[in-house]
């Protein structure tokens, strides 16, 4: 029987995708049985004038992780979309554009500003800033455009399926994974986990419904490991969240920060996270809700660290 044919592609991501690629551990033997490696820049050394050559459809399926952010991105996903049988989106920066999608809380100039400009480490007195293109006395340099905006992969091309996670928790990889080798795949458009329900259905925390006066970062208080965080005042997205991690941070003493997406059936996750939140404050006093209210932290980062491109904002007004 031939082997599947496999690409492997890293966007604008931290890296840990990569990582979480290879935490299959002794199963990565049953897949380089059935899989051959065509394309991994992270790992061997293909480079892209040899997927331009590669037929059209001749990868059978494309692990793509990663947000869109640079023009190349944008190219590349294009590219190994039509070369690929199957597009699948690999973690939540692929899937909803994860933490580099808060950078569409500013836009290019912002951000350029204060990489090149402000920090304080940055000596940059000619005020030069990335250009796409330039002539030196080699020849032209070139550099992919980066964008104002930072997009998801679905927001880009056709995706068939989708592996949550930031990154992917090792069964989840397997799971799909196994399923591609036994070509036992689901419906194109599904979400490849082991349960579609919210990380609470998968959390042993005792939930009482209780109402809460202050909300706390996970330092300033000493929770009680056995409650609910989230109704011990600690911002536990695991109610906004889909399952199928196994709930490994509540389990820790951690929230949930929301990296599986959101639960079925749920447009924006976002919003959905600040309803649950709302509805276990206590009070009615306007001014004492906006004072509760001024105790989250970085709500924008909160409530939308994943999925700010993918949420019915995308991006601030800037």
């Amino acid at each position: 029987m031939a082997k599947i044919k496999l690409a492997l592609y890293w966007a604008s991501s931290c890296g840990g995708c990569e990582i979480a690629q290879l935490q299959i551990g002794e199963k990565l033997l049953k897949l380089i049985e059935a899989a051959d490696i065509v394309f991994w820049p992270v790992a061997i050394d293909v480079k892209y004038k040899d997927v331009e050559a590669m037929p059209e459809k001749s990868i059978d399926v494309c692990l793509f992780n990663g947000a869109i952010r640079t023009s190349e991105q944008e190219h590349m996903a294009k590219m190994l979309r039509d070369k690929s049988k199957t597009m699948i989106a690999y973690g939540a920066c692929a899937n909803y554009g994860g933490i580099p999608g808060l950078g569409n809380l500013y836009n290019r100039e912002m951000i350029f500003d204060r990489a090149y400009f402000e920090t304080q480490s940055t000596d940059n007195e000619k005020k030069v800033t990335p250009q796409t293109s330039i002539d030196v006395p080699e020849g032209k340099l070139s550099l992919p455009e980066f964008y104002d905006t930072v997009k998801s992969l679905p927001q880009t091309v056709d995706v068939d399926f989708i592996i949550p996670g930031c990154p992917p928790e090792e069964k989840t990889t397997w799971l799909a994974l196994e399923a591609l080798i036994q070509n036992k795949l689901p419906p194109k458009g599904s979400i490849i986990s082991h349960n579609v329900k919210a990380v609470c259905d998968d959390c042993p925390r005792t939930k009482n419904e209780k109402k809460v006066k202050k909300f706390y970062r996970p330092f300033e208080i000493e929770s009680d490991p056995e409650v609910c965080l989230l109704e011990q005042g600690i911002l536990c997205a695991g109610v906004a969240t889909a399952g199928g991690c196994g709930a490994p941070c509540p389990k820790a003493n951690m929230p949930c920060t929301g990296c599986y997406g959101p639960v079925k059936g749920v447009t924006d996750q976002g919003v959905h996270f600040l309803g649950a939140v709302a509805s276990i404050i206590d009070s009615t006093d306007p001014e004492e809700i906006a004072k509760i209210i001024d105790d989250i932290a970085d709500p924008a980062g909160t409530f939308y660290r994943y999925s700010l491109p993918d949420s019915m904002l995308r991006r601030a007004k800037v």
